[in-house]
């Protein structure tokens, strides 16, 4: 049931196009969307039923802002613009990480091929994506020995084997006009459009010149050279009668979930596909639209010159928009191809479905469960503490975040404990919390559904202590137990903290087990790093020449203290130390040693 205040803003929604901000408690965006009538897409959220995703977001709405626009173009950019600036959880975020490899002319005055996975708006020109590494490479091995671009990253000040080959026009010693370069250029670019079939037969004519000259050496390498062609650029399963280069799109839906597939036809021919698959809340045409603009925008993709699609209310539209041909094929070999996509995501989105609903209950179903044990709103965020000392030495404490039932490790922080008494537990936990929420309060940072502290019950009075009795904040705090294994064992909570009784079996319990676990994983990680570093100083405290500088220069060579204790003195000269300093070094560890070792 939607509170009084969005009641009272669906009452006044305009029947225009534009985008709408849905915020949670806190006042953060989690979800934002375009519609062609704000009024009744807006609405919409808010009356009849709703799959049970659907109804986890309409639930932790507690307000909205809308922005009108005068165009469907309009807002889909607007909605594109506040995603990225908003980062709402419930919206498709492509990752960063989906990239192919592309061959790239550099746009220097001597131009050379490389690889990359950067596409960038430079003065490079690019060919791709190609289905994988090896596959890019054996094209640039190919391209190297039919078109000689220099091979070097920096000019060198003679020859190199490259221009014996025949493999570069030696710009670092000979002087090469622009205009060759256009010609290799162009060359490059007819040969990976479909021209290789006439190299390839220019290379026959030339290996049988070369045989009846008996030249056979040349004849072997024109051979080998046309076996290269034949490998690399016509072993494909799938071809057009066409050398276009084409992305083809189509999508499949099931059960509240969308599966997208993209076919990457280069020279004609399918290399690659892509696969996104994620939860959908409106309807699905929109959320396509919003899709199709995030991956030409967000992936590293170079846009072809041809898009097919399913379907499009407005093909020109989208033409104008993305600055390429749009098509909605109706029959033919490019309507099999769309057909071929949306067999694909329908086989897709069936074999995912149940792995992603078991990955649902242990995240966000975890969640749910969790705040029905402790009788609390659902903690979708997360926060929890641990402490690490040895014997009062080196003492830190650490903070990871969950949200969502899963990780969230640009939230997690490091501390090391300053003004509390070393071997006190309580005292340091006191300091992290005040120092952990002063900061959230002051920052106007989002503030955690659930605060999980690892230990008992002293811990978590400590942390009440700070919370509520300095800070003024309401906010749940749990304990973990462990067991004589130092497994997770009980969870506690309310004050005087009880027993919640969960269920060794249940996904909250599991949910609960994987925090404790990365707390202290983290923790201890950064316990031994500071232990390391606190142990070179240490062992070289006192030692004449000898300063933080080349403490860190040291570690950071070797590694370790023990390793720069085995080190001879060629090897501490290689890490940069002057001979005689690398000469004190090692006399000062051997020692140090020896009266261990006798």
């Amino acid at each position: 049931m939607a509170n009084e205040l969005i009641q009272h803003k669906l009452a006044i929604l305009p029947d225009q196009p534009g985008c709408y901000l849905m915020k949670d408690r806190q006042n953060t965006v989690i979800y934002v969307g375009k519609a062609k009538v704000l009024k009744n897409r807006v609405r919409s959220y808010f009356t009849g039923s709703h799959d049970t995703k659907t109804q986890r977001l309409v639930n932790e709405i507690e307000d909205f802002e809308y922005i009108v626009t005068s165009s469907d173009k309009e807002a889909l950019i607007l909605e594109l613009n506040l995603i990225k600036k908003y980062d709402p959880k419930y919206n498709i975020m492509l990752k960063d990480d989906k990239s192919y490899p592309y061959l790239k002319i550099t746009g220097e005055r001597h131009p050379k091929l490389i690889t990359t996975r950067q596409v960038k708006k430079d003065k490079g020109k690019y060919f791709g994506p190609y289905p994988n590494a090896y596959a890019a490479a054996e094209t640039k091995k190919l391209l190297d020995r039919l078109y000689p671009l220099r091979k070097c990253h920096t000019m060198p000040d003679r020859v190199c084997l490259y221009y014996h080959l025949g493999q570069c026009l030696a710009p670092c010693v000979k002087p090469v006009e622009k205009e060759t370069y256009k010609e290799l250029i162009d060359g490059i670019t007819k040969f990976l459009n479909g021209g290789f079939r006439e190299v390839k037969h220019q290379l026959v004519e030339k290996m049988s010149q070369a045989s009846e000259n008996l030249e056979f050496e040349r004849a072997k390498e024109y051979r080998d050279q046309i076996s290269m062609i034949e490998t690399v650029m016509e072993k494909q399963k799938m071809a057009m009668n066409d050398f276009t280069n084409r992305d083809v799109f189509a999508y499949a839906v099931d059960k509240g979930w969308m599966c997208v597939q993209v076919f990457f036809v280069r020279q004609g021919k399918l290399i690659e596909r892509d696969v996104s698959l994620f939860p959908l809340y409106r309807d699905p045409e929109e959320e396509f639209l919003t899709y199709l603009g995030q991956f030409y925008e967000k992936a590293n993709h170079v846009k072809p010159s041809e898009i097919l699609l399913p379907e499009a209310d407005d093909p020109d539209m989208l033409k104008e928009w993305l600055g390429v041909r749009v098509l909605v094929p109706q029959r033919g070999k490019k309507k099999d191809l769309v057909t071929l996509a949306k067999k694909n995501a329908d086989i897709a989105i069936k074999e995912k479905f149940q792995l992603l609903e078991r990955q649902e209950e242990r995240t966000i179903g975890a969640c749910a469960d969790l705040g029905e044990a402790m009788n609390i709103e659902t903690p979708l965020r997360i926060e929890a503490f641990d402490n690490s000392h040895i014997q009062g030495a080196d003492a830190v404490s650490a903070m990871i975040t969950f949200i969502d039932g899963k990780p969230s490790k640009k939230d997690y922080r490091k501390y090391k404990t300053r003004n509390a008494s070393k071997p006190d537990d309580y005292a340091a936990m006191r300091e992290v919390i005040r120092r952990r929420y002063s900061r959230v309060l002051k920052d106007g940072l989002p503030l955690p559904d659930l605060i999980v502290i690892d230990g008992g019950k002293g811990q978590m009075e400590s942390a009440r202590e700070i919370l509520e009795d300095e800070l003024g904040l309401s906010i749940p705090i749990a304990g973990l137990a462990k067991d004589a294994k130092h497994q997770t064992s009980q969870l506690l909570y309310g004050s005087p903290a009880e027993i919640v009784p969960l269920k060794r079996t249940s996904e909250a319990f599991y949910l609960l087990q994987r925090i404790q676990d990365e707390v202290h994983r983290f923790v201890i990680t950064f316990h031994r790093q500071l232990r390391g570093k606190n142990s070179i100083q240490s062992a070289l405290d006192g030692l004449e020449g000898v300063g933080p500088k080349r403490k860190q220069q040291l570690l950071k060579h070797f590694g370790s203290v023990k390793k720069i204790k085995e080190a001879s003195v060629e090897e501490i000269k290689q890490a940069g130390m002057p001979k005689a300093l690398a000469l004190t070094i090692e006399q000062y560890f051997a020692e140090d040693i020896l009266p261990s070792e006798s």
